[in-house]
C-alpha cells in the first residue's frame, strides 16, 4: 500500500488542482476555447480563471492568444502538445493509483 501512496507525489500538482483540472480537461477535448466559454463552463470568475490560465501558460500547457471579433477583444486558448502529454501522464498515472487502491481493497 506504501508504494501506491507514494505514486501520488507523481501526479502533476499543477494539473491536480480543480480549476486547473476542469480547465485542462476542458481544453483536453476540444481544438480550441475562447475565455468566455471556459468562465462559462468552470463557473470560475473572471479573475480566477485569468489566474489559472496564467500559471498553465507558465508551465507551457496552454497556449493563449488575444484577437478581436470585429471590436470584441477574444481570447482563444488551446492546449499545447506539451499540455496533451501532460494531461495524457496525469490521467494515467491517477487511472493506475485508483486501480491500485482497489485491488488492495479487495483484498
Amino acid at each position: 500500500m506504501k508504494s501506491e501512496l507514494r505514486s501520488l507525489n507523481e501526479i502533476d500538482r499543477l494539473i491536480h488542482e480543480p480549476a486547473r483540472l476542469m480547465i485542462v480537461t476542458i481544453l483536453f477535448a476540444v481544438e480550441s476555447a475562447d475565455f468566455l466559454f471556459l468562465q462559462r463552463e468552470t463557473g470560475l470568475t473572471k479573475g480566477n480563471l485569468s489566474s489559472h490560465l496564467s500559471r498553465l501558460e507558465e508551465a507551457g500547457y496552454v497556449e493563449i492568444e488575444k484577437t478581436y471579433n470585429g471590436k470584441t477583444p477574444l481570447t482563444i486558448c488551446r492546449l499545447t502538445g506539451t499540455g496533451r502529454k501532460a494531461f495524457e501522464d496525469y490521467r494515467r498515472k491517477l487511472s493506475k493509483f485508483v486501480e491500485s487502491t482497489k485491488n488492495e481493497a479487495e483484498k
